[in-house]
């Protein structure tokens, strides 16, 4: 569905991005990982057709992006940023109709189909109950998931998020990712999110990719990258790694310096 083949970025004398290359398939939960600075979210915006790659090439469904036209890019994919400009104090329901834009003529206005589609995604965003309160009054959190309910409404078949858990309770976190879940399988929806939570990147990532300054340390599925040796490298920080009780994924600790001479011997860095 998305492939980037030897992709460099540079924001003037900055390398963000050297010779990334991945390929997503359609269905997949897959997930950017790494420190702050990485080019997470510069892979994402081009992937996003946001900035386009000084070296590389970026395809959406075997297709260039850039041969893609604005709207019909947006019918097939959806971005989400870490944070979106609130210039105007649009309804939560203004803002989740906008997901439908794509799909509709030129000053053709949002009908019943269209106020069906935005209800039910923010029924399932648990934001029903904010249909009209501005999006100005509303707190982080709920911000967060009414614009993916904007993203759900766009129905596309790539889903690009950073960092969309970072303002949310835990019940929260857990019910955005499992509804992520539940899409890929309703839809064959796919995927790509940009995660600082490497635990829950284990729990639902089908295959991860971890970056450390703008290059790709490694890829695969989250036992293979969440290595304690990798992770340390990768972090610069003591990692415990052991089974999760919950099944065949890594589970990571943060060891905390006070904790150090605590560290069993012989812990798992492998």
């Amino acid at each position: 569905m998305v492939a980037l083949k030897n992709v460099s970025f540079s924001y003037g004398a900055i390398q963000a991005l050297d010779d990334v290359s991945l390929a997503v398939t359609e269905g997949e939960f897959f997930i950017v990982a790494g420190p702050n600075g990485s080019g997470k979210s510069t892979l994402l915006k081009l992937m996003a057709g946001l900035e386009q790659p000084h070296r590389g090439t970026v395809q959406l469904m075997g297709r260039s992006l850039a041969s893609y036209r604005r709207r019909e890019r947006a019918r097939q994919m959806a971005y989400l940023p870490q944070s979106v400009p609130l210039d105007f104090p649009f309804s939560a329901l203004e803002v989740v109709l906008m997901g439908r834009h794509p799909h509709l003529g030129l000053l053709q206005m949002e009908g019943p189909d269209e106020m069906a589609k935005a209800s039910e995604a923010m029924r399932r965003t648990d934001v029903a109950h904010l249909w009209n309160r501005p999006v100005t009054a509303l707190s982080g959190g709920e911000r967060q998931r009414v614009y993916l309910a904007q993203a759900l409404c766009q129905e596309p078949r790539v889903l690009l998020l950073d960092e969309p858990t970072a303002a949310l309770d835990p019940a929260h976190q857990v019910r955005l990712m499992d509804l992520l879940e539940d899409l890929r399988q309703e839809r064959q929806l796919t995927v790509v999110m940009v995660s600082h939570d490497i635990n829950l990147a284990a729990m639902y990532g089908d295959r991860v990719l971890l970056l450390k300054n703008g290059r790709v340390v490694c890829q695969g599925s989250p036992e293979q990258v969440f290595t304690f040796r990798t992770l340390e490298e990768t972090y610069g920080c003591v990692v415990l790694v052991d089974k999760s009780p919950l099944g065949r994924f890594p589970r990571m600790t943060l060891v905390p310096k006070r904790y150090l001479k605590h560290r069993p011997k012989g812990e798992n860095r492998s």
